[in-house]
């Protein structure tokens, strides 16, 4: 079931891209798709890691708060770049990556440096070292609001 679903949405991804309707290219297309998803099995690299579809709707969820954060972020950052005297106080913190599965402290520890203001240098075991621009994003972080809306239920599957 997972190969079949792999092989729709990399269909579906290339269909996208490509924009193509004509009955070659759409059979070119599904026969690259094939060859992928025989390569991709074959070398045994769909696993419920490199692919987790169950986590595939709630990853939408996520995708909309984090551009949130992120639009936010940016508003602070410009709001600190434009006002007059020193509104930037930075520092390092070490916060904890309570997330269960590899992938999703990776998916935390990425997420942290996609908002502008801070920027994750270390991950490591159950804890990321983050360097804020501000102390308020430091304190932000520590509230553990971002570590909490990752979806994070890889090894249940």
């Amino acid at each position: 079931m997972r190969t079949i679903y792999v092989a729709s949405q990399i269909f579906i991804f290339w269909f996208l891209l490509s924009g193509h309707t004509e009955a070659l290219l759409i059979s070119l297309g599904i026969a690259s798709t094939i060859v992928i998803v025989y390569l991709s099995h074959r070398m045994n690299i769909i696993d419920h890691e490199s692919h987790p579809v169950h986590l595939s709707f709630r990853l939408v969820k996520y995708c909309v708060y984090l551009g949130k954060e992120i639009i936010l972020a940016n508003i602070d950052v410009i709001k600190r770049i434009l006002s007059p005297g020193k509104t930037i106080s930075p520092c390092v913190i070490t916060i904890p990556a309570e997330q269960k599965s590899d992938l999703g402290k990776v998916i935390y520890a990425n997420s942290i440096t996609l908002t502008p203001g801070t920027v994750t240098l270390e991950l490591s075991g159950n804890k990321i070292t983050v360097h804020a621009l501000s102390k308020q994003g430091g304190e932000d972080l520590q509230t553990g609001n971002m570590s909490r809306a990752i979806p994070d239920d890889v090894e249940n599957h």
